[in-house]
């Protein structure tokens, strides 16, 4: 493949997708990271959007996660294809996979709640989510997605995974409440060292300085964590 450079902020969990396959087929990439409240003009140049991950091949640009995952994955089909063989189980990975992102937006609809009503809501209508979950994964032979083999699911999934985990420093919210089996398949998408190598080593504290800065009902929960924090 061409020269790699994976573009992102600390934070996206978009990009941890990425740098989760890259991983997972021995790929090289440089990792750039910009500030999204400030972006330089070069890479307003790369993404029409204004969003990462961009995924810079040479000169070229490539931006939407899910066409750079595909794209890695076709230029990269002889190194640990991360998709099923079959095409029923492609449509039924790929289906996951966009439920997934849906996910993603549901966690930051929770922690940017701007109040104890509405944060109640977005709470019980994420644990709904995750229940969704719990049935393919109850059905499933496990421990991953698909079965014994790790795939493009498995990797869109393991950022909401590690949401959670940043979550569960502020307080039980009872998502995963009553589904072993999401339990579980969090408990070992977070042993990947694919997933592990994904984010900055501070990601957690990371997470809680922008999360304080919100002003959202979570917020004051991680300025008392992060106060924690400092006094220890």
């Amino acid at each position: 493949m061409h020269d790699l450079e994976l573009i992102s902020n600390t934070l996206c969990p978009y990009t941890q997708r990425v740098a989760i396959q890259l991983a997972e087929k021995g790929l090289e990439a440089r990792r750039s990271y910009i500030d999204l409240a400030a972006k330089p003009d070069w890479f307003v140049q790369l993404s029409p959007q204004g969003k990462v991950p961009v995924l810079r091949v040479g000169d070229t640009a490539v931006f939407e996660t899910s066409v750079i995952c595909e794209y890695i994955e076709e230029t990269a089909a002889d190194r640990t294809p991360l998709w099923p063989t079959q095409a029923l189980d492609r449509a039924r990975h790929r289906a996951w996979a966009e439920f997934a992102s849906a996910v993603i937006a549901d966690v930051f609809g929770f922690y940017m709640a701007p109040d104890a009503a509405s944060f109640e809501r977005k709470r019980t209508e994420l644990a709904a989510r995750f229940a969704r979950l719990e049935g393919p994964l109850t059905t499933g032979a496990g421990p991953y997605f698909g079965g014994a083999r790790f795939g493009l699911v498995d990797a869109a999934f393991a950022p909401v995974f590690r949401l959670l985990d940043s979550l569960d420093r502020l307080g039980d919210f009872g998502l995963l409440q009553g589904l072993p089996a999401t339990v579980a398949y969090r408990q070992q998408l977070a042993q990947r060292p694919s997933v592990r190598a994904a984010v900055v080593p501070d990601y957690g504290q990371v997470f809680l300085r922008y999360l304080a800065g919100r002003g959202s009902h979570m917020a004051g929960l991680a300025a008392t964590a992060l106060e924690h924090s400092a006094q220890a």
